[in-house]
This record gives C-alpha cells, sequence and structure tokens, in this order.
C-alpha cells in the first residue's frame, strides 16, 4: 500500500495512441495517477471528462495527469476517440502497477467477490514522493479537488 511521503514506484506503461510512458520521466513538475476500473463506463467517463475538461489548468500547475486501468491500448483509444478525452491513458493489462500501488483489491458486487480496480488518486511531486493520496474516490468534483492540491504543491 502506497501512502504520503512514500516514494512513488516507478513503473513503464504503453498508452494510448501506442507510445510507452515512464513515469520517472515525467517528473518535471508534478504527476498525477488515477486508477479507474474501466474504459466506457458512466464513472470513468465522468471522471475522464472532468479531467481532461481542467487540463489546461493542470498544465498551468505544472501538473501531468495520467488516468491508469487494465484496459488495452485499443480500447483507450476508443474510449478517448469516443469522448474527445486530453489525458494520456496507461495500460496496465497484467495489474502489476496497480498491485503495487494497492489499487488492485477484492470487491465485492450483489454478494459476489472478485478483483478490481479501486479507484483511487495519487498526486506525485517532481522529486517522486507521494504528496496526496485519494482513496475509494467518488467522481463528482474529485478532478477539482485533485487541481487544488496540485496547486498548493
Amino acid at each position: 500500500m502506497i501512502d504520503i511521503g512514500d516514494n512513488a514506484p516507478d513503473f513503464t506503461l504503453p498508452r494510448d495512441g501506442g507510445e510507452d510512458v515512464t513515469l520517472s520521466k515525467e517528473l518535471s513538475g508534478a504527476v498525477v495517477l488515477y486508477f479507474y476500473p474501466r474504459d466506457d463506463t458512466s464513472g470513468c467517463t465522468r471522471e475522464a471528462v472532468d479531467f481532461t475538461g481542467l487540463a489546461s489548468e493542470f498544465a498551468a500547475a505544472e501538473t501531468k495527469v495520467f488516468g491508469i486501468s487494465k484496459d488495452t491500448v485499443a480500447k483507450h483509444d476508443k474510449f478517448r476517440d469516443k469522448h474527445e478525452l486530453g489525458i494520456p491513458l496507461l495500460s496496465d493489462a497484467d495489474s502489476d502497477v496497480c498491485e503495487r500501488y494497492g489499487t488492485w483489491v477484492e470487491k465485492s458486487m450483489y454478494g459476489k467477490k472478485f478483483m478490481g480496480i479501486e479507484r483511487t488518486t495519487f498526486l506525485i511531486d517532481k522529486t517522486g514522493t507521494v504528496r496526496s493520496v485519494w482513496r475509494k474516490v467518488k467522481v463528482p468534483g474529485h478532478a477539482e479537488a485533485v487541481l487544488e492540491a496540485a496547486r498548493g504543491l
């Protein structure tokens, strides 16, 4: 489980459009990693649209935003195009990064237990230190709260 004050585990993952993203190469400023369950579901779409809508404000706060799920790059491409998203979407198909960040958890729906991504967001400063963590995120107002925290770095 990653918490405030911890060093963010480095990783390299493929993103929509086919390029790779390495966390340590993105730390010229702050980085937001938001882990979400699945492309093109209502909550995940709202979250991606909200972060996209604030992209210029995150850029002004010298903060890059990345969404991470287990969906494939091809699925990310369709999701990005369908909703005109401006946030890079990273594919953690084998859930390695999700496990290292503690977002791959046992969930329960209608009495049935299964493994899935818990909606969680990490704000990482340019030294690679985790500065804020939001767990079990409720989407309304979340992107705005993350932006305020990024501005405070």
